[in-house]
């Protein structure tokens, strides 16, 4: 045992001893650029003589081990023309300035041992074959996620992904440019995550990962973490006017305020909808979206941005609404039993951030924000259980302001033919709630009772470390975050003022190793543990029991190219974790609904018929169970079984481009002994835009294109008509949108 010991703290001083060390060969040495002189990350690197290879750092630097004069090396990135040179004696006394010349990307080109995230690559092909031309579509752009809307356009969107029904976001982190868009310990929900302040057309990349695995992934991250990132500056100008069926109307305005070939890009933006949607009573839904946005390049390529959003939106909602009373006649699908829902919600974000390269192998990336975030949302689930005469109505409302920072430290070494890469961080948020309410209402205008009232403060600091080792074929990334909670809430509703408190840490370790067997395949290995935040109230009212439930998960998988124009990736998943919650939004509590374990098999496919045809399709398979419960009774309500998404795209065919798109979630239980069924859907969209001149392209797009009848989302709940003597467990539902159609003009310039 001892000996055992020794040789393990010996192999772990190794790995870290590895991770700081530099040493040198034969090097050379140089920077990777666009045309603009932006610099280009992830470029990669390679000695075609001497097999060794490099990518390029966050400002376009390398290092390349092993050369000698007379060898040639490639650089390539995927949308760049590949460079081809012939060392010189001169190149290693010198840097190396390379610039790469952007061009349309083919699947042929892609090359696996180039990549350093295969699927997060497959997502950028994914978002340049088919853009998002909708808020819809920003979510639905991560592989296999499936979103579904409930409450008139206005509430955020229920989530599906890996065997979860994630409500609006209890166990799935989103951030946009470093700012986190869960919203922990919120009036309707844990993790609650509102991504309308999003204008889609401004969104640059998506990065993504499922499971716990990540270091620098943040609270809410079981089944993945979701990152986008926005544009530094725009292309062209652009105006764009869309109408359609239900009175809808989108307008947007994206201009640049600079040059675009300056050092300085400025840029702003306006979105504006509404509609009246598909239902009997109007959803009277409106939305405004602001946007600024002002990046710049300092010396030796340092570069700040200052980005400013806003967005307000209003709407109204029928609910959802029983089986009973649609199949009685007593209202049809899209009726309303209380139609006085809805509700209104604004944010407003200022991010500051600071790209600083303390030397060619060192990058230090921070950004530090605030947000001031309203919300008030008017629900009926139960319609008349609990109140015969008024109706269950109820409020939830609150006032919040979340600070933070996030800084990172990232630094390249090279040894003898490996690359190791370090990265550190640390960040904080800050939460301060005030009036989180939840209330018995009549009509939206009276409140009949007060069920929850307080403030909450809430902190998170935070701090990671991985090191990437990457031995040629062999890449191993170890990696250890540390989180610290501090929960504290003050009850209005209590006589006497007191402050509840509770603290808690967590020290969580990932292991992710990848093997590329050639060019063409690639496996991996990933294994970690995350966790998901419980809601303040919750966590002082349990002193401090499942604060932080940690998900214990591995992924064991490849990305496999048979063909020079098709992908495929295949990933067997397993996922435990130690308390699931699920949200009462009447009762304004988190039920814990104890340990639950998921096993899955992911499946993706690319394939590029010929230079204007793209295809892609992504399934998910998942056997969802309660660990405590027994066979046949341990069912995860309304936890998705299979789900498939994907389409067809068309891609710059004498002027015209488009996509036809499907989506599939299969039945699935709606509660733990599979007695009452959720029914599943298959669903249809299409779009298609022809460019009339550089200028101007129009456009139609069609949803539910065989106009399915088909329910967006759904949930067993107890409820009481008011003819009613007697409550009623069934499926409530709202219903999924018919049939329609809209136009779309785009003029840039």
């Amino acid at each position: 045992m001892k000996n055992v010991k020794s040789i393990l703290q010996i192999a772990l001083y190794f790995v870290f001893f590895l991770s700081f060390k530099i040493l040198t060969a034969q090097q050379i040495k140089g920077y990777v650029y666009n045309n603009s002189k932006q610099p280009l990350s992830t470029a990669y690197i390679y000695n075609l003589n001497t097999e060794s290879h490099a990518h390029t750092a966050d400002n376009g630097y390398f290092v390349l081990e092993n050369n000698n004069v007379g060898d040639t090396i490639t650089v390539n990135l995927l949308g760049f023309k590949m460079r081809e040179i012939i060392l010189s004696q001169q190149d290693f006394e010198e840097k190396i300035i390379v610039d790469l010349d952007s061009r349309i990307f083919q699947l042929d080109e892609l090359v696996l041992t180039e990549q350093k995230n295969i699927l997060n690559t497959l997502v950028k092909v994914d978002l340049q074959t088919t853009p998002i031309n909708s808020s819809q579509e920003v979510l639905r752009k991560v592989p296999g996620l499936i979103i579904g809307q409930h409450a008139g356009g206005g509430k955020a969107e229920q989530i599906f992904l890996r065997g979860f029904d994630i409500d609006h976001g209890t166990d799935v982190s989103i951030n946009v440019d470093g700012i986190p868009v869960n919203n922990v310990s919120h009036a309707h929900g844990q993790g609650y995550s509102d991504l309308h302040f999003v204008i889609p057309e401004t969104i640059d990349n998506i990065n993504f990962g499922k499971g716990p695995y990540c270091a620098q992934a943040k609270d809410f991250t079981t089944a993945g973490y979701i990152g986008f990132k926005t544009k530094s500056s725009l292309e062209s100008n652009i105006v764009k006017v869309s109408y359609g069926d239900f009175n809808s109307i989108r307008t947007l305005g994206l201009f640049n305020l600079t040059d675009r070939n300056s050092k300085s890009n400025a840029y702003a933006g306006i979105e504006y909808i509404e509609t009246e949607g598909p239902f009997n009573t109007s959803q009277n839904f409106n939305r405004l979206n602001l946007i600024g946005k002002y990046t710049t390049l300092l010396e030796n390529k340092n570069k700040i941005s200052a980005t400013i959003t806003h967005f307000t939106s209003r709407w109204d909602a029928s609910g959802q609404v029983p089986n009973r009373a649609v199949k009685s006649g007593k209202i049809d699908r899209f009726g309303a039993i209380d139609n006085t829902e809805g509700g209104n919600t604004s944010r407003t974000n200022i991010n500051l951030e600071h790209k600083f390269f303390t030397s060619d192998d060192m990058t230090v990336k921070s950004n530090t924000f605030y947000s001031y975030y309203d919300f008030e949302l008017y629900s009926n689930f139960t319609f008349f259980l609990d109140d015969p005469i008024n109706g269950d109505q109820i409020k939830q409302k609150e006032e919040r302001s979340i600070f933070g920072f996030n800084t990172e430290i990232k630094k390249q070494n090279a040894f003898n033919n490996a690359i190791i890469e370090v990265t550190s961080g640390f960040g904080l948020r800050h939460d301060r709630v005030n009036d989180v309410e939840l209330s018995h209402t009549l009509n939206r205008n009276t409140t009949l009772e007060y069920l929850q009232l307080g403030d909450i403060n809430q902190t998170n600091a935070f701090g990671y470390y991985k090191a990437e080792f990457d031995l040629g074929n062999l890449k191993i990334t170890p990696g250890l975050r540390l989180e610290y909670f501090k929960f504290l809430y003050n009850d209005d509703l209590t006589e006497d003022y007191k402050t509840q408190s509770e603290t808690k840490t967590a020290l969580l370790p990932k292991l992710n190793i990848q093997y590329n067997k050639n060019n063409n395949l690639q496996w991996f290995l990933k294994s970690g543990i995350g966790f998901h935040s419980n809601d303040t109230r919750v966590v002082v009212s349990q002193e401090g029991k499942n604060v932080l439930p940690r998900a214990y998960g591995v992924d064991f998988g490849n990305v496999w190219k048979p063909t020079k124009n098709l992908v495929i990736n295949t990933t067997a998943w397993y996922l435990f974790l130690e308390q699931e919650f699920v949200y009462v939004g009447d009762a304004g509590i988190v039920e814990p609904s104890g340990k639950t374990e998921r096993l899955g098999l992911d499946f993706g496919l690319r394939y590029q018929l010929n230079k204007y045809l793209y295809f892609n399709t992504d399934a998910t398979l998942t056997k969802a169970r309660s660990v405590e419960e027994k066979d046949g009774e341990d069912y995860i309500p309304l936890a998705p079984s299979f789900t498939m998404v994907g389409g067809l795209a068309l891609n710059d065919y004498k002027g015209f481009s488009g996509a036809l798109r499907y989506r599939f979630l299969d039945d699935r239980a709606a509660n733990q002994d599979y007695s009452v069924t959720a029914e599943g859907y298959f669903v249809t969209d299409f779009n298609l835009n022809y460019e009339v001149n550089s200028n101007l392209t129009l456009g139609i797009a069609i949803e539910n294109v065989f106009d399915t009848d088909w329910n967006e989302t759904q949930f067993l709940t107890e409820s009481r008509l008011q003819n009613e003597t007697e409550s009623v467990e069934e499926i409530h539902f709202t219903p999924g949108t018919p049939f329609n159609a809209k136009a779309t003009l785009t003029y840039n310039f």
